[in-house]
């Protein structure tokens, strides 16, 4: 498709101008993409803000947005499995399926991977078209949504920490932070039969989406011990800890929420990097400590269990903005982390 498209590129931190580039060429094996929606993820509103992730910083203008789903206006040669007018939601990360991690089935871990807006890539997905590799689209049935499509990026990381952590039927379970993250995170879970599920934070519109969403029990840290808590509501600790919330209190918080012989799952990175945990206490009660990167093999799941109602992910998106408000949406969800589950762009006005 010729022509030219609308970006917001990000030329300083902070500002999101409009700009028109060529509408990308689709290679061989590749589709376009005219994007309906795209989430905003909590990287995004880092980089939006300070300009830098860890280590990396800004230095280059550069497009926001990882989390895209739309529709194939146009496939490339050898494209068969996807054909023009299907909905798709998009794996954002491009694996070079070549490395000892792509060939195990582990991509999420190959070391050249091509993620968008994660840098040192500066594509993302804040335009009205993208072109990706066809393997990595997938068609979403008639009774999902591409705004439920744009959501799967999420609630891929939130099913990945669930299965990581081996929870089964019957188990109980803690996750500590009710943000997005948390609440995929929370819905997973819940959706692999597990019932006792009690969600910890200090925000209380988060701890009342929480409940609405089917947590069996909240904790309003701010209001109690809970670590006391906890372990007074499970009998001793849960089987399964979830740390979302990259808080270096609720990180050092794990080890004494967790049950002998329990599974902590770390899905939140800290600020700098760095946290402290109760060494000591998870050794003495032979605690496993599983981790999280982005999520591998996962959308074929996640995509059938919102088709089928195992996962009522549309209740994720508290608030939508047009893509011409782009700017205020960035700041809208820097301002008021305290009332926002999961800010969402409509990139296309008719979707």
């Amino acid at each position: 498709m010729k022509g030219t498209m609308k970006v917001a590129m990000m030329n300083k931190p902070g500002k999101l101008d409009f700009e028109e580039v060529p509408i990308p060429e689709v290679k061989p094996g590749h589709v376009l993409i005219k994007l309906d929606y795209v989430g905003i993820c909590g990287s995004d509103s880092h980089l939006f803000r300070y300009g830098y992730i860890g280590e990396k910083y800004v230095t280059e203008p550069m497009v926001l947005g990882h989390e895209p789903a739309g529709t194939v206006v146009e496939v490339g040669e050898g494209v068969t499995e996807l054909k023009a007018g299907d909905r798709v939601a998009v794996e954002p990360g491009i694996p070079d399926w070549t490395c000892e991690f792509c060939k195990s089935g582990k991509y999420n871990l190959c070391p050249n991977v091509y993620f968008y807006a994660s840098l040192p890539v500066v594509e993302g997905c804040f335009a009205e078209y993208i072109a990706h590799p066809a393997n990595l689209c997938y068609k979403l049935p008639d009774n999902v949504s591409t705004l439920e499509g744009a959501l799967m990026e999420p609630l891929a990381v939130g099913m990945h920490a669930a299965i990581q952590s081996g929870i089964r039927v019957g188990s109980n379970a803690v996750i500590l932070g009710a943000g997005c993250i948390g609440l995929v995170t929370m819905l997973a879970v819940k959706s692999m039969g597990v019932r006792e599920i009690i969600v910890v934070d200090v925000m209380k519109n988060r701890l009342e989406r929480a409940s609405q969403l089917g947590a069996s029990q909240v904790i309003d840290a701010s209001q109690c011990d809970p670590v006391q808590k906890v372990r007074e509501l499970t009998g001793g600790g849960a089987e399964f800890v979830f740390e979302t919330a990259g808080n270096e209190t609720t990180m050092f918080q794990t080890a004494k929420m967790v049950k002998r012989g329990g599974t902590i799952t770390l899905v939140g990175y800290t600020k700098d990097g760095t946290a402290k945990m109760n060494v000591n206490w998870i050794i003495d009660n032979e605690v496993t400590i599983k981790t999280v990167f982005r999520y591998r093999n996962i959308y074929p799941t996640i995509i059938e269990a919102v088709s089928k109602g195992m996962i009522p992910l549309k209740e994720i998106a508290s608030d939508i903005y047009d893509f011409k408000d782009v700017q205020a949406a960035m700041e809208h969800s820097i301002d008021n982390k305290d009332k926002i589950t999961k800010c969402v762009v409509r990139i296309n006005p008719d979707a």
